[in-house]
């Protein structure tokens, strides 16, 4: 049973740190602080990660600022004698001094098949650029963006359905499987690491609300890629008569040939779509500003105006 440092703030983290609570002596956990969020940001959210360590016990939950500046922190880290830090979306790039501080270094789990997709949002950059593979990378993390030498990883189909939402839980769980398994030859250092091919490297930038806007002269795939990609956040949209309309899921139809502009819905023996620059986009379920989430079939029936009118971007 080694002694770990977890440190992870999300819920892509929950599963990881699960796995460890159950099979380690997790001494300590570092989590970004409290943020403020919700309508007129009144509400205060504790990071998923804080959440799971106080129901399990553990002695001591750090959440400084900026960690690499936090001599306080850094000390404590120093005196929790830890074999290994173990580190899943922290949200922050950790200096050598404190990758030094357990004699095993640190293992990141980074959710991408590295060097594809280093930084901040590797899910939605594979689901949105149509990648057909996803997975998870071990890695002997270093001080720079997800550019330590790769551990382990394990590989994952994308299904067709697959949301940020639903490939993250999936990505977790195999991240935490993986570190399981993994961790003991770490520890008894029987394992090679290999270091990344830098010519292969693809960023993953953080994702803007902007992103979420549909412009129907794009093919109906790279539509429906955008759609999964942005549930369930910051979410898919369109304008439908001045107000927006969320796209909650949707399918592509490429095989369409009809000669609407790109943006004209489009009423068709199975439902509703809206012509693209290349092919039809089903719409399933969508969502009125200030409104409940319909089937699109039904929201159509409510609104006669939606019937082949055209959508802005």
């Amino acid at each position: 049973m080694a002694r770990v440092v977890f440190l992870g703030t999300p819920e892509y983290a929950v599963p990881v740190l699960e796995a460890l609570l159950a099979q380690h002596q997790v001494v300590a956990v570092v989590t970004q602080p409290e943020r403020v969020a919700g309508r007129g940001r009144c509400q205060v959210y504790p990071p998923a990660v804080k959440a799971l360590a106080l129901a399990h016990g553990v002695p001591l939950i750090l959440q400084p600022e900026r960690l690499r500046r936090d001599r306080q922190t850094i000390a404590a880290l120093r005196q929790a004698q830890a074999d290994v830090f173990v580190l899943a979306a922290y949200g922050q790039i950790l200096s050598p001094e404190v990758l030094n501080i357990a004699p095993h270094g640190c293992i990141g789990v980074h959710a991408s098949l590295l060097p594809r997709w280093r930084g901040a949002a590797p899910i939605t950059r594979a689901i949105l650029h149509g990648d057909q593979e996803a997975g998870v990378t071990l890695m002997h993390t270093d001080a720079g963006m997800d550019t330590g030498a790769i551990i382990a990883q394990r590989h994952l189909t994308i299904a067709p359905n697959d949301t940020t939402g639903t490939l993250t839980d999936k990505l977790a769980r195999l991240g935490a499987d993986l570190t399981l398994e993994t961790l003991p030859a770490w520890l008894a250092g029987t394992l090679q690491t290999q270091p990344q091919d830098e010519a292969d490297v693809t960023y993953a930038a953080c994702v803007s609300p902007e992103e979420g806007a549909l412009d129907w002269t794009h093919s109906a795939h790279a539509l429906d890629c955008q759609v999964r990609a942005m549930t369930p956040w910051p979410g898919a949209y369109t304008e439908f008569q001045g107000t927006r309309l969320k796209v909650l899921r949707a399918h592509p139809l490429p095989d369409w040939r009809g000669s609407q502009p790109p943006g004209t819905v489009i009423s068709t023996r199975e439902g509703v779509g809206v012509a693209t620059g290349a092919g039809l986009l089903a719409l399933d379920v969508v969502q009125l500003a200030g409104k409940k989430a319909l089937d699109a079939q039904q929201f159509c029936r409510g609104q006669r105006a939606f019937a082949e009118c055209t959508l802005g971007s």
